[in-house]
């Protein structure tokens, strides 16, 4: 199974992508993860990233996609995979469909995550609360500005991709306000796996 989990920050792509990962194998892939990781094992595509991101600038799509297809080749994503953060504009979405059609591969599913933006600023505030009363750091990016710009970032270049995945018939949507046990409910049912 190859999934891809759209939403916005805080609507818990995350929390269901390593349910996902720890239920059946799916590995969560995360684009800033890899790259991370490739320019600190200084594989030729992390060093070709590494100058890039020194410059602050974003990694060009045909490098995340390159770096994409060589991570998916690595046994631990023989089962599958999720993607989480990637694509986040519909010309990365098209590349990642064209690189994987290339390969023979493509996506299985595409599902997002309805959700009302007023309630990711309460579950912020709730994450900070926690936090706060754990004695933990607060994650730079549980703040409501924060979250704000995050959210009209995901509006302006993000939410495009709905109707490109959606004319492809493999959007499914889910209702992320649900309790988490039940979005995940949802999320199974939605990929035939429940």
């Amino acid at each position: 199974m190859k999934l891809i989990l759209l939403g916005p920050p805080g609507a818990g792509k995350g929390t269901q992508a390593r349910r996902l990962e720890e239920q059946f194998g799916l590995r969560q892939l995360s684009t800033g993860d890899m790259l991370r990781a490739a320019v600190a094992a200084g594989t030729e595509l992390g060093l070709r990233a590494k100058d890039i991101m020194a410059r602050g600038d974003l990694v060009p799509d045909d490098l995340v996609v390159s770096l994409l297809l060589e991570r998916i080749k690595a046994p631990d994503c023989a089962q599958g995979f999720v993607l989480d953060g990637f694509p986040r504009t519909v010309a990365q979405a098209e590349a990642l469909d064209r690189a994987l059609t290339a390969q023979g591969l493509s996506i299985d599913r595409v599902v997002a995550l309805k959700v009302d933006e007023k309630i990711l600023f309460d579950r912020i505030d709730g994450r900070a609360r926690d936090a706060q009363a754990a004695g933990q750091p607060l994650r730079p990016d549980d703040n409501p500005e924060t979250l704000k710009q995050r959210i009209r970032v995901y509006n302006e270049q993000t939410a495009p991709i709905l109707p490109y995945y959606e004319q492809a018939g493999r959007l499914q949507w889910i209702d992320g306000m649900a309790p988490i046990d039940e979005v995940y409910r949802q999320l199974t049912q939605a990929l035939g796996k429940a």
